[in-house]
Parts: C-alpha cells; sequence; structure tokens
C-alpha cells in the first residue's frame, strides 16, 4: 500500500470527525478507502513480513487476512463463522456445520474503553516467531518441530504427539508479533488461523468489509503492532487524547 497516495487528515477534520458519532465516522473512514494515518502509522493492515510470494506451484503460496481497524464495528460475526467452518458437528454420522461457539474461534476481537474493537488473527509471517521459540528438536525425517509449516498455504500446524504444552510460541507471537496464539496448557495452542483451505470465512461474511483476504501480494509498508498499539491510536484518533 502506498502510502504517499492516502489522505491525511487536518487537524480541522480530526475534530469534526470527533464530534460526530462514531457509525457516522466509520462511514467517513469507509468513504475515504479505509486507510487513515494516525500516530504515525497506517491503522489499516496488519502484517508482519508476510509469506513471500512464491512462483513454483509446489511452494507456499502467499496468503494472509488483512484487517481494516477503521470498519470494524465488533460485531463478532467473523468469530461466529470461523469456528462454526473450523469446529464441525456430527449428527446422524454427517458431518456439518458446527455450532459458531467464538470460543472456538481462531479469530478474535477485543473490545476496549473506550469503544474501540480490533480483530486478531495469525499474520503468516514470513519469519515465524513462533515455531523458531518451539523448544523441541527437529524431527530428523520431516525436519518439523512440535509447530511448523506445510503444504500449499502457510498456516500452522501443532503435532500434539510432539508438543510438550510449553507455551513458548504464543509467548513470542504475544511479544513479538499481535498474540493470535493462544496456550492452553492442557491441550495444546490454539487459534492457529486455517485460511478455511484458502476460502476465509470471516472474510466472505464480515458484513462491513473489514477484512480481506490477500494472495497476490502485498505493496508497500505494513506494520505488524500488538492489539493494544492498535487500539491507543484509533481511541486518540476517534476520541481525542485523554
Amino acid at each position: 500500500m502506498d502510502l504517499s497516495r492516502k489522505k491525511r487528515l487536518t487537524s480541522k477534520e480530526l475534530k469534526a470527525l470527533r464530534r460526530s458519532s462514531r457509525r457516522e465516522f466509520l462511514k467517513t473512514a469507509a468513504g475515504m478507502g479505509g486507510g487513515l494515518i494516525a500516530g504515525g502509522f497506517l491503522v489499516r493492515a496488519v502484517a508482519a513480513r508476510p509469506y513471500p510470494v512464491q512462483d513454483e506451484p509446489e511452494k507456499m503460496a502467499f496468503s494472509l487476512i488483512v484487517v481494516d481497524f477503521n470498519k470494524c464495528t465488533g460485531c463478532r460475526t467473523c468469530e461466529t463463522v470461523c469456528a462454526s467452518f473450523n469446529t464441525k458437528a456430527t449428527v446422524n454420522g454427517k458431518e456439518l456445520a458446527g455450532l459458531g461457539n467464538p470460543a472456538h474461534s481462531n479469530i478474535r476481537v477485543y473490545g476496549y474503553n473506550p469503544d474501540v474493537d480490533i480483530p486478531v488473527t495469525c499474520l503468516m509471517c514470513e519469519d515465524a516467531p513462533c515455531i523458531e521459540a518451539c523448544p523441541v528438536e527437529p524431527d530428523p525425517r520431516t525436519k518439523h518441530r512440535a509447530l511448523y509449516r506445510e503444504g500449499r498455504l502457510p498456516v500452522l500446524h501443532n503435532d500434539p504427539d510432539r508438543c510438550i504444552r510449553c507455551g513458548a510460541c504464543a509467548e513470542a507471537c504475544s511479544t513479538q508479533r499481535v498474540g493470535a496464539i493462544i496456550p492452553d496448557r492442557e491441550t495444546r495452542p490454539q487459534r492457529m488461523c486455517t485460511l478455511c483451505s484458502g476460502d476465509p470465512q470471516c472474510v466472505k461474511y464480515c458484513p462491513n468489509g473489514a477484512l480481506s483476504h490477500v494472495v497476490e501480494g502485498m505493496p508497500g509498508q505494513h506494520y505488524g503492532i500488538s492489539r493494544e498499539a492498535a487500539a491507543k491510536a484509533l481511541i486518540e484518533l476517534w476520541y481525542g487524547k485523554e
């Protein structure tokens, strides 16, 4: 994304937007293309060194979900459809869509006060600090740690037979990226995006267009920032500093 092509708000425009309702602000942001400059960074795409484009079909493809914070209203539709697709239900021997319990979702929406909602999902980082943090020695045959990547999509996989439930991957994601992985020491790492086999349901059903599935590379500068930093910037932008 070319920052030079995005509109920067003047002080007068910011004051006018702060006086308006949040809904009106969201409409204005959407009309501007969903990319506002705030606090020195672009409050839109959250990606940290996404997996590079691969020309060879047998190699891993570029694919990730990009969040536009300006458009998220906190409806949590993404959580419901993610959980429904990735946690199936079996009825009379048939596999059906699950109930959509947000507790099983791989994307999570965090709410802040004043009213700001920050969706968090895996950034598909090229350097994958979560994998690097895994203390399990690579398997001599597969070269995989307990957390690894394989296949066409750059999604994370966990080997439950080798995972020691230490939480190192979640800690690395939390301190170096956005905290997408949730540790569950009784079972294994949770909330690792599957990209729904290449057709992300959260993107498909988001009613406000706050989520995008990027598959052909992202030009320009993007930022992997914590949810706290994103919330702070939006609170200052929408409500003004305390």
